[in-house]
């Protein structure tokens, strides 16, 4: 009975915070930032945190908008991820408004359960998922050294506990050739398009021979300035991604072979880099995934249970969660024939039912957390899940 009335309690705070929540998250969602320029939303969260009581420390880990907010003492110490970067034209097409509406509302109606049962909260401000991997720079920081759990909620068209989140590597291609004119003397150039249009149909014939999963995907970004002028350079941008960071890197080479015979075929110079950062496949915490279930139902929402993971590309969550115990679960605010970084989500992140299910998000995130503090036991087999998944 005790565990239930604070899980009542929780919720009423969540309540009371409805329309202010609605109006943080449509700030947001009306000035979107790209990522690591989310100034006004980290501004604007931050604020929020610290009139409700927290103690917030911002710009942490050399960000400019990154923030923690943070709540009580001593152990366990839960961290709510908030992230709040937009996509370029799109907007909050991935519906990040909510994400971290919904964190810091949980974080606020968690206040409670801190006083009654002890431990340390910490809502994070985690900017540039969408691009440049924030999470991962706090991670080499130490921002998560002493997090017992982690956990956020994403938008999405099903409800899902569990997500499959791919390990993901970035691209950046050049090919120099040599200019000449393509009708009087084409002998005399080196196509750099060509020899990226090779390097296309190889990566075509190679995804016929990779794993179930993996993802390899590209656009050219620059191809030629005139048609009757041999390109004498080309450039690309490619995004690689597997099931897990052992065969990512396999398949990392296995990519660049194909512009490296493009190279050698075609005589243009082959320059590349990967990006410094890559993220790391989804790793769930089954036993928190199981309280987060049981919330998400109590409340009257199904969810995909035990099934498989729901996925959902890449995000650098992935990498917080092969370093602390963590779960992403999703909430539907759109039907599934809606698919994110879509105008049509970025609609959806700013409506009446996105905004329901927002609220639903930051009560089931606050009723997790006092499963998790009122009975040590969980937090046991919440680390030996994790020590435990590979």
């Amino acid at each position: 009975m005790f565990i239930d009335d604070m899980k009542s309690k929780v919720i009423h705070e969540v309540d009371l915070q409805e329309h202010p929540l609605i109006q943080l998250s449509q700030k947001i969602h009306n000035s979107p930032e790209l990522s690591f320029q989310e100034k006004k939303a980290a501004s604007w969260l931050s604020d929020y945190l610290e009139a409700g009581g927290f103690t917030l420390e911002r710009g942490i880990a050399d960000l400019p908008t990154a923030f923690r907010a943070t709540y009580g003492k001593g152990e366990p110490r839960i961290a709510l991820l908030a992230e709040y970067d937009a996509l370029p034209e799109m907007g909050h097409a991935c519906g990040h408004n909510l994400i971290a509406a919904s964190a810091v509302g949980a974080g606020i109606a968690s206040k409670l359960i801190m006083d009654h049962l002890g431990g340390k909260l910490l809502v994070l401000g985690t900017p540039g998922e969408e691009s440049f991997g924030g999470k991962i720079d706090m991670l080499q920081k130490g921002i998560f050294k002493d997090v017992d759990a982690a956990m956020m909620v994403h938008p999405n068209t099903k409800n899902a506990t569990r997500v499959q989140a791919l390990a993901c590597s970035s691209l950046n291609i050049d090919f120099w050739g040599r200019a000449a004119h393509a009708a009087a003397c084409p002998q005399q150039g080196i196509n750099a398009l060509e020899a990226l249009i090779l390097s296309f149909n190889a990566i075509n014939s190679l995804r016929q021979h990779i794993d179930d999963g993996a993802r390899i995907h590209g656009i050219i970004t620059s191809g030629g300035e005139a048609p009757n002028i041999v390109p004498p350079h080309s450039a690309a941008k490619f995004i690689v991604r597997a099931r897990d960071d052992i065969y990512l890197e396999d398949l990392r080479t296995r990519v660049l072979n194909c512009f490296q015979g493009a190279s050698q075929a075609t005589g243009a110079k082959l320059e590349y880099s990967w990006g410094d950062k890559s993220y790391s496949a989804m790793k769930n915490n089954s036993v928190m995934a199981n309280l987060f279930q049981k919330n998400m139902e109590s409340l009257g929402r199904s969810s995909n249970g035990t099934s498989s993971p729901l996925f959902i590309g890449s995000t650098d969550m992935g990498n917080v969660s092969q370093a602390v115990p963590s779960i992403h679960p999703c909430i539907a605010i759109a039907p599934p024939g809606i698919s994110l970084h879509t105008p049509e989500f970025a609609e959806a992140a700013n409506s009446e039912e996105g905004y329901r299910e927002m609220i639903d998000a930051a009560k089931i995130m606050a009723m997790t957390i006092i499963d998790i503090l009122s009975n040590p036991e969980t937090l046991k087999e919440i680390k030996r899940d994790f020590s435990e998944t590979s």
